[in-house]
């Protein structure tokens, strides 16, 4: 009974230094970094820029620097100017450099690196359809947490993914070294307190990469945990739908064949293709009258649907990449949405790739199969130094988990409970 007393005694005052901590706001740092599409671009044309059409020569809302919104850009949901959105958003990859670059003639920036204000909103005129991450920073702020004092943003050009070791990626390392540098900051600013990270979708490769780009002591110095939303660690069949037929986005109005193109050039929904080592050899994919595509057939898949210049890149950088990935050592914590009908096969009929293919649906977010979505857990499952945590939510969405209040009460609860040490004082009672 004294035993257990003193236990009660101790797991008491560690709460009461908790409170005392938390009402003088000394939480521990927060990034947020975003998915795919998740932050503002902007663009500025330059002489070298040469447009299809007279309707592309000259943007809309275009300011005296310039400068001018690309994403995100509500004419692109006007069919004319459709086209105008998608060659500006091109990439192109250069065999000879070994890597991406931006159509000739067109500059694109992100807005306020270190800020969360490119992330509340694709367009800060048009909030209510296009908000983003504003739900979950309003919530942290109710929470003690302060934009540019302890809650950080780590937008970015969302186009550009990563490359394996070997081969050059000049925009997204760049992306690496600002984040690296953005945590080290953030930490400084707090008292030497280590970060949280919370990435949303396509953020989570971003993260994982950072940790496992930089040594263990500098994890463990500088970073508390990593919170991942809507991971697709595993890629997403979707992602082959876009591939081969374009994808709207949900965006009414858009037809899927005007971005198709553009959407093939990015550097980043390669990197999302499904993963081998998560869909497995004989799970069929795609299937056509012709063949049958599984996760271990996307080289030969992007060459049938008349992308063979995706192949090189995908073989050499991008599949690389998705080997099975190194355990960081940092505790991680995965949330997401479940319930949520997601494409998991599809078929294209004798017309081929240029209609829009019937889909079998099964588990996931509705963007991202539950295979991606517990990669880590499946692989990781022996792991004796990776902390590792899956929480689902039911009925949420892979974008509304951002929005949705039982998310937000879920991700909030998370924090609060890195914040109030729960792992110190679980140990104080188990010793």
């Amino acid at each position: 009974m004294k035993e257990i007393g003193l236990k009660l005694a101790v797991l008491s005052t560690v709460m009461m230094l908790y409170t005392c901590l938390a009402s003088s706001g000394n939480l521990y740092p927060l990034i947020l970094i975003p998915g795919n599409g998740g932050n503002q671009l902007e663009a500025r044309l330059t002489s070298d820029y040469e447009p299809s059409g007279l309707l592309c020569k000259i943007p809309f809302q275009k300011r005296i620097d310039g400068w001018f919104r690309l994403w995100f850009d509500p004419t692109v949901l006007l069919a004319p100017f459709t086209k105008c959105f998608a060659e500006r958003m091109m990439l192109y990859y250069d065999e000879d450099l070994d890597d991406y670059h931006n159509a000739p003639g067109v500059q694109t920036r992100v807005l306020r690196f270190g800020s969360t204000e490119s992330l509340l909103y694709l367009d800060p005129h048009l909030k209510y359809i296009t908000e983003y991450m504003a739900p979950l920073v309003e919530s942290l702020q109710e929470i003690g947490y302060v934009n540019d004092k302890n809650l950080f943003g780590a937008p970015y050009d969302f186009r550009y993914g990563l490359a394996a070791e070997g081969h050059p990626s000049h925009v997204g390392t760049k992306f690496l070294q600002d984040l690296k540098y953005l945590v080290e900051k953030a930490s400084a600013s707090n008292g030497g307190k280590p970060v949280i990270l919370v990435s949303h979708s396509l953020g989570g490769l971003f993260v994982l990469q950072l940790l496992n780009r930089n040594h263990l002591s500098w994890r463990k110095k500088f970073v508390k945990h990593f919170v991942a939303l809507s991971a697709p660690w595993g890629g997403s069949v979707l992602q082959m739908l876009t591939f081969a037929s374009g994808y709207s986005l949900g965006v009414p109005l858009v037809k899927p064949l005007l971005v198709r193109e553009e959407q093939r050039s990015s550097e980043s929904n390669l990197w999302l293709m499904p993963n081998a080592n998560i869909f497995g050899r004989e799970k069929p994919l795609v299937l056509t009258p012709n063949a049958t595509y599984s996760a271990y057939d996307i080289a030969q898949f992007l060459n049938d649907i008349g992308f063979p210049q995706g192949v090189y890149p995908f073989e050499t950088r991008i599949l690389p990449l998705m080997e099975k990935p190194i355990a960081p050592g940092v505790p991680i914590t995965c949330i997401f949405g479940s319930g949520i009908r997601t494409p998991e096969t599809l078929f294209y009929g004798e017309n081929g790739f240029d209609e829009q293919p019937d889909i079998l649906y099964g588990e996931g977010d509705g963007t991202v199969n539950m295979a991606s979505l517990l990669a880590l857990e499946s692989l990781w499952a022996n792991m004796k130094n990776q902390t590792l945590k899956v929480t689902k939510v039911r009925g949420v969405s892979h974008t509304s988990i951002l929005k949705d209040d039982g998310a937000i009460d879920k991700i909030l609860g998370e924090i609060s409970a890195i914040n109030s040490q729960l792992s110190y004082v679980e140990n104080v009672i188990v010793q």
